[in-house]
């Protein structure tokens, strides 16, 4: 207090010390108020976002006006994502159902996947085509229709590719780890108890076991032909049977229309417009929405990836 009476200049100084603070709390305040804002903004836009894009397609007008039914298979066949039975079945109902329907088109870039789901949408569409004979269904390949795809463009009327195309892939695995000569180097020793001889079937810190290799063969010979009836079926006539051609092997677009895995080149805008004769293209594709994007991305199922990546079965 003596030092304050002393100092001559105090008043002022307290004044300009009060007024900093004042100046400090404002800037805080705005700051807060600008956060406040764009987080405000940030929920808006996302709101939105949730409302415009929850799921179906766009594309689709209601109306009986003349088009082409566009449907997407792209990526990975199975049984959570946009290549699902389950969204892909949906989706060509929806375009098989509309009366404005010229033919439907389904677009496949997909590597192949689950032969559950692969089968599945072969068997829908089957049953579409049967129901709606006069609407043509056909493939058209992009950059890659092997494995599963392949399974699920064998259902279509004609199959397009263009010549780089990769077409083929018919086959089944079933693929994990085996980890024994690991763990002995590490000194560890496995500890598995079942109920059931077989339930440690496939274990991958287990020796293989003869009986259950050759169980797991037996199922892959089954699906594989399987696999084979339904490429026959589709096909018929048109395939040129050589002996490589359900062993797995991929051909080229060109080359597929050679052994008959496919039929001509064509993309999607030449087969509207020259073959189905509707050039308005219209998607019926079922999309993921927001959501099930953001639960799909943060909320993913550890224990069934976990499970998929010690034994996974799908086609080859």
């Amino acid at each position: 207090m003596e030092s304050s009476q002393n100092d001559p200049n105090w008043e002022r100084n307290v004044l300009e010390k009060i007024a900093l603070e004042g100046l400090i709390e404002q800037r805080r305040a705005r700051r807060w108020g600008i956060f406040f804002k764009l987080l405000g903004f940030a929920y808006l836009t996302v709101l939105l976002v949730m409302v415009l894009d929850w799921g179906g397609s766009a594309d689709k007008l209601g109306d009986d006006a003349k088009h082409t039914a566009l449907v997407q298979l792209t990526g990975v066949i199975q049984a959570k994502g946009d290549a699902s039975a389950e969204r892909v079945t949906a989706a060509l109902q929806s375009a098989f159902e509309d009366k404005g329907t010229q033919g439907v088109i389904l677009r496949i870039n997909s590597p192949g996947g689950s032969p559950v789901q692969s089968g599945m949408i072969n068997d829908e569409i089957v049953r579409l085509r049967a129901k709606y004979p006069n609407i043509p269904f056909y493939v058209v390949v992009e950059d890659i229709c092997a494995s599963g795809g392949y399974y699920v463009a064998a259902a279509a009327d004609k199959i397009f590719v263009d010549k780089a195309s990769i077409v083929g892939s018919i086959g089944v695995l079933m693929d994990g780890f085996g980890f024994t000569g690991t763990m002995e180097k590490l000194g560890v020793e496995r500890r598995l108890l079942t109920a059931g001889q077989n339930k440690g079937f496939l274990d991958p810190f287990s020796p293989q076991d003869a009986n259950h290799k050759e169980h797991a063969q037996q199922m892959l010979a089954e699906i594989h032909k399987q696999f084979v009836d339904v490429v026959r079926k589709g096909r018929g006539k048109r395939l040129k049977e050589t002996p490589e051609m359900f062993s797995g092997l991929m051909w080229t677009g060109a080359k597929s229309i050679e052994l008959g895995l496919a039929d001509a080149f064509g993309s999607i805008d030449s087969v509207a417009r020259d073959v189905i004769k509707a050039e308005d293209v219209r998607d019926y594709t079922v999309k993921q929405n927001l959501a099930e994007k953001l639960a799909r991305q943060f909320g993913a199922d550890m224990a069934e990836g976990a499970a998929g990546a010690l034994a996974s079965l799908r086609m080859r």
